[in-house]
């Protein structure tokens, strides 16, 4: 990936764009630490510290990411939403992700509370975003139902445990970078570094099981190019 971009120099980096992007794209895409990216940027004579390529992930993941949801096709009108509870500081938190029915994430909203207020605030941002979906699905959590009648949306809410497995399997990429970060420092620290994240996993994890091998190429042979021109889109 690195020696197929060339690209100019960041003003102020000594470093160029294409070892950059790359190392964001090596910690987002793989469960690795940031010592792990030290290592294989090592191993192709690149020598940077794991702090350095902390600052990188910080600043230019957001950047990428922010490019990648830009260039996103409007998702299906079925949506699933669901929460999880994370820990920062001992501090119970939750995580609000919406995903549609092709498996793709929409959104994501640390909140410190699972209320019917954070569940209105939630779906809000989600409509403001994408419009309203035709189905939403979720837990029996009643904060979602008092939600959308609040906002007085008129959609299918189909509420059964049982029925949002879709969503579910989102989840475990958290828990397995979770474990390896140590857990959030912060929730503005949880929502930067999880909305890169996922939409890194949008853009290189497609439902392979139902591609063929050819097809399963030529869309990763796009993300790439994707990932790439978000890169020359970086800014100091």
């Amino acid at each position: 990936m690195i020696s197929q971009i060339s690209q100019p120099r960041l003003k102020g980096y000594r470093f160029p764009r294409s070892i950059i992007s790359y190392a964001v794209w090596a910690y987002h895409r793989f469960a690795l630490s940031l010592r792990d990216v030290e290592d294989l940027l090592a191993e192709r004579g690149i020598k940077v510290s794991y702090e350095t390529i902390r600052s990188w992930v910080r600043k230019f993941g957001t950047q990428i990411a922010k490019h990648v949801r830009a260039a996103r096709q409007q998702p299906s009108d079925k949506w699933h939403l669901d929460e999880m509870v994370i820990m920062i500081r001992g501090v119970k938190h939750w995580l609000w992700r919406a995903v549609d029915s092709n498996g793709e994430v929409l959104d994501i909203l640390v909140q410190s509370r699972r209320n019917a207020r954070a569940a209105k605030r939630f779906i809000a941002r989600l409509v403001a975003r994408w419009g309203t979906p035709r189905v939403i699905v979720t837990d029996k959590l009643r904060s979602y139902g008092a939600a959308l009648r609040k906002l007085a949306l008129e959609v299918d809410h189909r509420a059964h445990k049982g029925i949002n497995n879709r969503i579910e399997g989102s989840h475990r990429p958290t828990r397995k970078r979770e474990k390896i970060q140590g857990r959030f420092k912060s929730a503005r620290q949880a929502q930067r570094f999880l909305a890169a994240h996922d939409e890194t996993a949008n853009l290189f994890r497609p439902r392979r099981h139902k591609m063929t091998a050819s097809a399963y190429r030529q869309k990763r042979a796009a993300a790439f190019h994707q990932w790439n021109e978000c890169a020359i889109e970086l800014a100091a």
